[in-house]
């Protein structure tokens, strides 16, 4: 996963926006009712996703992904996978973000089993663990003094 820039790519003819390789859920918005969708590629301008009931080329969708609804032409499709055109532009962060953990208050308390769950550890040994620090210390990284 990652940006990467298929400018000039014979495959996938001339682009210039950088895509960014994802797998995440989504919907789509179609003349047939709302589908579940997987966003595999995004950029500014559209987006590559697999369903499993594929729009028409040439038809209008909305592409759907958390709060942000973006209006969509359907630009080519082959097997389960669509490549959508957006209306416009979009801030594809915007759709990255990560949605963190729910917030827990006391109208809505912490599943049960997530409270008190604790990772389990690697089981290092005190002379592994000693060179697990080292190890983190050179790379940059910050070790949990205890599990």
């Amino acid at each position: 996963m990652g940006v990467e820039n298929f400018a000039n790519s014979a495959a996938e003819g001339k682009r210039s926006a950088k895509r960014a390789r994802v797998l995440l859920a989504a919907k789509l918005r179609t003349t047939f009712g709302e589908v579940e969708a997987r966003l595999r590629d995004l950029s500014r301008k559209g987006a590559l996703v697999e369903c499993p009931m594929v729009p028409e080329v040439g038809s209008a969708v909305e592409f759907v992904r958390g709060a942000t609804v973006v209006p969509a032409r359907v630009a080519w499709a082959a097997g389960n996978r669509v490549g959508l055109e957006f209306d416009h532009m979009i801030d594809e962060h915007e759709l990255l973000i990560h949605i963190g953990r729910p917030a827990v208050s006391a109208a809505s308390p912490a599943p049960a089993y997530a409270q008190g769950y604790k990772r389990p550890g690697l089981g290092l040994s005190p002379a592994d663990r000693k060179i697990a620090k080292a190890w983190s210390v050179a790379v940059g990284l910050n070790l949990p003094e205890s599990d």
